[in-house]
């Protein structure tokens, strides 16, 4: 009896244990879990920083007018979507960067553990850490962003889901997606598609409000420039991407409102066999020999004689299943019948001298003199030419 009350109380006890790791590991799974949210406000460092801030921004911009809310998600909450490319998604101010970038680099490159994490987070390779910063462009938040952040923890980087405030200076790749937070040094990816609740973790903002907060959706072409909104006097600059600033210039003849908010996308639809990548065919055997182009003369088909045989195709040498041929197809017109008069062409065009027409008795022409005659048999690639006459 005393031992079967021990093996109970250790189920027991390793139930225990499991489920308190479950819930410390960030929340579970699945569209009815609840999952923690970060709020980090502007200058939060927020937890497990990677370096110092590396923030520069000279003024709080004015953030965009919140959009009416889309259909409500699992959880009492809405998801809005905006492009990466989308005119006034960012602000920034004229000539002046958000973000110091070799500050950056600096703080990475002196602690090769933090720079490893940072690429491995990133998805990069730790060599190109500083050309791939240096590729960025610093501009600052005008939305509420929801975003997947990481921090450095034991070595390595975490991952946790957070809502960066509007004002937050970041750096943005050329889709249009943020990548660096520089409050705090910390790789930025797009967010799960977590379905469920959330769990707000933090104190909100003034105008934090759950239903208005965006999502960024990477662009899947390179953007050269981003239209953004100059935070000092609300006008509109192109800043182009990877650069710092020094090279904006400003665009008057933008007639978008910069206190609109951006236009939502809808979510993203299942992929479709129509959108699915096509298959490519199996390469050639490695035994197919290499093909001989030939030139095939294809006719528009005329009139058939009553009780005339269909033409024959043209013999050639068999070519084993599955391998590669080079063949060029020219079409033909035939000749009008001699009731119906031959119309002049407007323009002339240059031909290539034709192999007479056949003799009255049907019989073949002869070849001209300095044709070869020790060709192999089936062979030659000459296309016996029919009684119409062929402009090739």
């Amino acid at each position: 009896m005393p031992s079967t009350l021990r093996r109970i109380a250790a189920a027991a006890a390793a139930l225990s244990v499991g489920a308190f790791a479950a819930g410390c590991g960030g929340g579970a799974s699945g569209a009815d879990s609840r999952q923690d949210l970060n709020l980090q406000p502007i200058a939060a460092a927020g937890p497990d920083p990677f370096t110092q801030s590396t923030a520069d921004s000279t003024a709080t911009p004015t953030p965009a007018a919140p959009a009416a809310p889309r259909s409500p998600a699992p959880g009492g909450r809405s998801t809005r979507i905006v492009s990466g490319a989308a005119p006034g998604l960012y602000g920034g101010t004229q000539s002046v960067a958000s973000c110091d970038v070799e500050k950056q680099i600096r703080f990475l490159g002196g602690d090769r553990a933090k720079n490893r994490a940072f690429a491995d987070a990133a998805g990069i390779d730790p060599g190109s850490v500083a050309s791939f910063l240096r590729g960025l462009t610093p501009v600052v938040l005008r939305n509420d962003t929801r975003v997947t952040n990481h921090g450095f923890r034991d070595g390595s980087a975490t991952s946790f889901q957070s809502v960066l405030q509007a004002g937050t200076a970041v750096l943005v790749d050329d889709h249009g997606a943020p990548r660096v937070r520089c409050a705090c040094g910390n790789p930025l990816k797009p967010p799960n598609a977590h379905q469920g609740e959330w769990n707000d973790k933090g104190k909100p903002w003034p105008g934090y409000h759950a239903d208005r907060v965006v999502v960024v959706r990477p662009t899947t072409v390179v953007i050269n420039n981003l239209i953004i909104v100059n935070i000092t006097n609300n006008t509109w600059i192109e800043r182009k991407t990877g650069d710092d600033g020094r090279r904006d210039r400003e665009r008057p003849d933008i007639q978008i409102d910069p206190d609109k908010p951006p236009v939502t996308l809808p979510p993203s639809p299942p992929a479709s066999p129509s959108t699915s990548p096509p298959i490519s065919s199996p390469p050639p055997s490695p035994d197919c020999p290499t093909p001989t182009p030939t030139v095939t003369v294809t006719e528009t088909p005329s009139p058939a004689a009553p009780g005339s045989a269909p033409p024959s195709d043209q013999p050639g040498a068999a070519t084993p299943s599955g391998c590669p041929t080079a063949t060029t197809t020219v079409t033909a017109t035939p000749s009008p019948s001699p009731s119906t008069p031959s119309p002049s062409p407007s323009t002339p065009s240059p031909v290539e001298p034709s192999i007479p027409d056949s003799s009255p008795s049907g019989d073949m022409p002869s070849l001209p003199t300095d044709m070869p005659t020790d060709l192999p048999s089936g062979d030659s690639g000459i296309v016996p030419p029919s009684p119409e006459s062929e402009n090739v």
